[in-house]
C-alpha cells in the first residue's frame, strides 16, 4: 500500500488539531461536494472519478513515515499525530455514481462523519473529482460530437504521468473505445490501441521501407501513417505495401476534412474502399463536429481532452452544510459570501422526468427526500457505510449509465454553443 494520507493541504491538519483540543473534532458534521456553475456555458457535466475516489480513501493512513515527517516538519503537535497514527474512516458517504451527469447544486458526494474524520479529506476528495469529472465532461462532448465514430485517446504526452491514467479512464466512461496508455489498460483493462509516429517512418531510408516493415510486424490491418512527406504519394505507397487489405491510414496534419475527402476518393479508386481514415491533430468537440461530413471513420485525441478542453477543472468545492450544535441537535450552516455562497443542511437528490422520459429539472431535497411524482430518478447511491466500502461498480456499468442520463436530457443539451445549464436545478425545503 502506497499511502494517500499526505496527498492534502498544510491547513487541514491544523484545522484538525484546533478541532481536536477545543472538543469541537469529535461533532457529527455533513460535508458534500458541489459545484456552483458551468465554466464555458456548458450544459452539463458528468462524474468521473468516484471510484477512485474510494480507492484512495481505502489508503488514506498516517503510517510510520508520514508521521514522522508530520512531526519533524512541525506541522501539527504530538496529540494530533497520535490521532492521525489511529486514524480510520468511519463514516458514510452518499453520491452520484460514475457517469452520472451533474448541474449547479448536484450534491456530487456528501461525507456524513465527524468533523475531525470529515475535515482532512477534502483535498483529496477535490483533487481527483475535480480532474475526473472535467476530462469527462469534456470526454462526453466529444463522444457526441463523433456520434457512431469511435474516438481513441491519446493525451499521455500532454499531461502528468498519472493524470493521463485518470483522464484514459475518465474517456473510457464516456464512450472513448481505447487509449494509447499502456498501464491505464493495465490497471483499469481500457483497450490500448496505436502503430506508429513519425519517427518511424523517419528513421528508414524510404517511406516504402517503413510501410514494408510495419505491414511484415504488424500485418495488413495495421494503419499506416502517410502524411510524413507528401500524403498523396504516402496514400499511393500505403496501397501499394498494404494492398487490398490495408486496415487503414492516419491523418495527422492539413485540412483533415479536405485531405480526408481527396483520401477516401484515392483509396476508393484503387478498390481500398474498406479501408479506414483516422485523424488526429489538436482535435476538440470542435473539430469533430466540424469533421461530420467528411469521410472519417475515427478520431484520435489528445492535448484538449487532458486539458478538459478549456475547462481543466470541475469548479466543484467541500462544504461543511451542517453539523451537531451543542445540545446534540443537527444544524445547517452555510457560506455567505458573495458568489460564493453555499446551500445549508444535508441533501438528497432525483431527477424530475416527465411521463416521455425527459429529463426536467435537478431537484434537491434539504433534510428531506424529494417528492418523486412517479416519473423521476433518486440520483445518489451508497458508497460507503460505517466506514466500509459498498460501492462496486464497473467502468462498463458507469459507461452505459452515461448513455442512459444523457438520452434522458432534452435535444438541446447536446448543442455545443454556449447556453444555460440543460435543465434547472431546484431545492425543497421540509
Amino acid at each position: 500500500m502506497v499511502s494517500t494520507a499526505l496527498l492534502t493541504d498544510h491547513y487541514e491538519l491544523t484545522m484538525l488539531q484546533a478541532t481536536l483540543a477545543d472538543g469541537t473534532a469529535e461533532r457529527r458534521s455533513v460535508f458534500e461536494v458541489f459545484g456552483r456553475r458551468f465554466h464555458g456555458g456548458r450544459r452539463f457535466g458528468v462524474v468521473a472519478g468516484t471510484g477512485r475516489v474510494l480507492d484512495a480513501l481505502a489508503d488514506f493512513r498516517f503510517e510510520p513515515a508520514e508521521i514522522e515527517f508530520l512531526r519533524s516538519a512541525r506541522v501539527v503537535d504530538e496529540a494530533t499525530c497520535d490521532w492521525l497514527a489511529d486514524y480510520r474512516f468511519t463514516g458514510d458517504i452518499w453520491g452520484y455514481p460514475e457517469g452520472e451527469l451533474w448541474f449547479p447544486g448536484s450534491p456530487v458526494l456528501r461525507i456524513d462523519s465527524t468533523f475531525g474524520e470529515g475535515v482532512i479529506l477534502e483535498t483529496l476528495i477535490l483533487s481527483i473529482l475535480n480532474h475526473d469529472s472535467a476530462i469527462a465532461s469534456a470526454a462526453a462532448r466529444m463522444t457526441l460530437a463523433a456520434g457512431d465514430r469511435p474516438c481513441i485517446e491519446m493525451g499521455t504526452r500532454r499531461t502528468h504521468e498519472e493524470a493521463a491514467v485518470a483522464s484514459a479512464r475518465a474517456a473510457y466512461i464516456c464512450g472513448f473505445a481505447a487509449t494509447s496508455n499502456l498501464e491505464a489498460g493495465r490497471r483499469y483493462a481500457i483497450p490500448t490501441a496505436g502503430t506508429a509516429a513519425h519517427a518511424f517512418t523517419l528513421v528508414h531510408d524510404t517511406e516504402r521501407d517503413a510501410f514494408a516493415s510495419q505491414v511484415a510486424s504488424l500485418g495488413a490491418e495495421t494503419t499506416l501513417l502517410v502524411d510524413t512527406y507528401d500524403t498523396p504519394q504516402g496514400v499511393a505507397t500505403a496501397i501499394e505495401v498494404g494492398g487490398a487489405t490495408l486496415g487503414g491510414v492516419r491523418l495527422d496534419s492539413g485540412d483533415l476534412g479536405d485531405v480526408a475527402r481527396t483520401t477516401r476518393a484515392q483509396l476508393d479508386a484503387a478498390g481500398n474502399t474498406d479501408t479506414k481514415i483516422t485523424v488526429t491533430s489538436d482535435l476538440d468537440e470542435y473539430a469533430i463536429a466540424a469533421l461530420a461530413a467528411a469521410p472519417v471513420d475515427g478520431y484520435g485525441v489528445g492535448t484538449s481532452l487532458v486539458t478538459g478542453s478549456g475547462s481543466p477543472t470541475s469548479g466543484f468545492v467541500y462544504k461543511l452544510v451542517a453539523r451537531e450544535s451543542s445540545d446534540g441537535t443537527m444544524l445547517g450552516v452555510a457560506k455567505k459570501s458573495k458568489d460564493k455562497a453555499s446551500v445549508g443542511g444535508r441533501k438528497t437528490a432525483l431527477r424530475r422526468l416527465n411521463h416521455k422520459g425527459v429529463a426536467e429539472a435537478e431537484v434537491i431535497g434539504i433534510d428531506i427526500t424529494p417528492r418523486d411524482d412517479g416519473d423521476d430518478r433518486e440520483l445518489m447511491v451508497p458508497l460507503v457505510e460505517q466506514g466500509k466500502r459498498v460501492h462496486d461498480a464497473t467502468l462498463h456499468d458507469a459507461r452505459e449509465r452515461l448513455q442512459a442520463s444523457l438520452g434522458e436530457l432534452p435535444a438541446a443539451a447536446r448543442r455545443l454553443s454556449k447556453g444555460d445549464p440543460a435543465i434547472p436545478t431546484i431545492f425543497e425545503e421540509g
